[in-house]
């Protein structure tokens, strides 16, 4: 037989390959044998890692975890997974060759033979510190900005709040004055009975207050709908003007939400604050609270929501300002009276929440600023 001289197809794939790998600088890419023992290395594995190949090959991957996570068995769990599943993801602290620590994206997948024998697993690994860095920032910027939205939301109630606290304080000390003055056992005690109530009405407005106003973890609970629109409506009540009247609709047994009540009820202030000032002279703000079933109307949502509508009869929206109103720092108010950012806030508070927010305005009408918030499943209906 006469040699060719060429070479296999198989073996210029492989050699392709080969190539393609260790180009890749920007992922750490390498091969574990079943026991999680490394058996390849490519040049982002080295950039990342900071070892070489010679000083890693043969040993096993836990030498990339911290102490902490070799401790607890995550190396092992996430190796079981893989071979388990035929594959896992991981993100969590890396440590390099020199100690520093990164914070990694890893994928980790089962390779079998041509008879579906694991022979070996490949791992990919993506330093995101950067990404995850940035992340926690704007987390924290929007911390802050929620912070600020609610001292703005504080400052509106503020005139109201202290209008209705100093007339609690009126009746307190007119009765009081009264009952010292009376002989009177029965009107002393109706009297007392006035002091009394007022004064539980004040600790009522000052927890709510403190609620709304303390600083705290921005976190997601379930909670009830109408549990936030009872103290929504408590804290707006005392910054409406006499001639506009607040109506509530709250639909009976509407289920569960998993959302951040704090921000709800802040998103919650904002629209009902824009459908006051859109108020000129005497009207009516109109809650709204039922639950829905979308079939895409909104943004593509399909499935079960609980939404807010906030109905007002105001001057409504311009069409050609209505496509902008979401935008952060759009405002129609004069200066000094918004910062253009509730309805921004809003709508971001809507899909980070996995809902919506849309509206409908006609000028001269009114608007409604409609809020979809995803319903959480009923554990009996599940069960059953």
């Amino acid at each position: 037989m006469v040699a060719t001289g060429r070479t296999s197809p198989s073996v210029m794939s492989e050699a392709r390959y080969e190539q393609l790998v260790q180009a890749v600088v920007d992922y750490a890419i390498y091969m574990l044998d079943p026991s999680g023992h490394v058996v390849s290395w490519n040049a982002g594995a080295e950039r990342i890692k900071g070892y070489r190949a010679d000083e890693v090959i043969g040993r096993h991957f836990s030498l990339f975890f911290t102490a902490q996570d070799c401790a607890d068995g995550r190396p092992q769990r996430l190796l079981q997974q893989a071979l388990d599943q035929g594959g896992a993801q991981d993100e969590g602290w890396r440590v390099r060759k020199d100690g520093t620590q990164f914070w990694a994206l890893a994928a980790l997948d089962v390779i079998r033979d041509g008879q579906g024998q694991v022979i070996g697993l490949a791992k990919v690994t993506r330093d995101i510190t950067d990404r995850r860095e940035s992340a926690l920032q704007l987390d924290a910027m929007r911390a802050q900005l929620f912070q600020a939205q609610k001292l703005e939301a504080l400052g509106q109630l503020t005139g109201g709040l202290a209008h209705d606290f100093n007339n609690l304080l009126t009746i307190i000390l007119s009765s009081a004055r009264l009952a010292l003055n009376s002989q009177d056992p029965a009107r002393i005690r109706r009297l007392l009975e006035h002091v009394l109530d007022a004064g539980q009405r004040g600790t009522q407005l000052t927890w709510q207050l403190l609620s709304f106003a303390r600083h705290r973890q921005l976190s997601v609970t379930r909670l009830a709908p109408a549990e936030v629109i009872v103290a929504t409506c408590g804290l707006l009540e005392h910054a409406l003007p006499r001639d506009i009247e607040l109506q509530q609709q709250v639909a009976d047994n509407l289920p569960m939400i998993e959302v951040d009540a704090g921000q709800l009820q802040m998103v919650l202030l904002n629209l009902m604050f824009n459908a006051r000032d859109a108020i000129e002279g005497a009207g009516c703000i109109r809650l709204v609270v039922e639950c829905v079933e979308l079939a895409g109307q909104e943004e593509g949502l399909q499935g079960r929501f609980v939404c807010f509508e906030v109905h007002d009869d105001g001057q409504g929206i311009d069409p050609q300002v209505l496509p902008r109103i979401f935008e952060p720092f759009f405002t129609t108010k004069a200066f000094g009276k918004g910062t253009g950012l509730g309805l921004s806030q809003a709508y971001g508070f809507a899909r980070q929440s996995l809902g919506a927010i849309g509206v409908t305005s006609q000028p001269g009408v009114g608007t409604c600023m409609s809020l979809y918030l995803p319903a959480c499943a009923d554990p009996l209906a599940t069960e059953e």
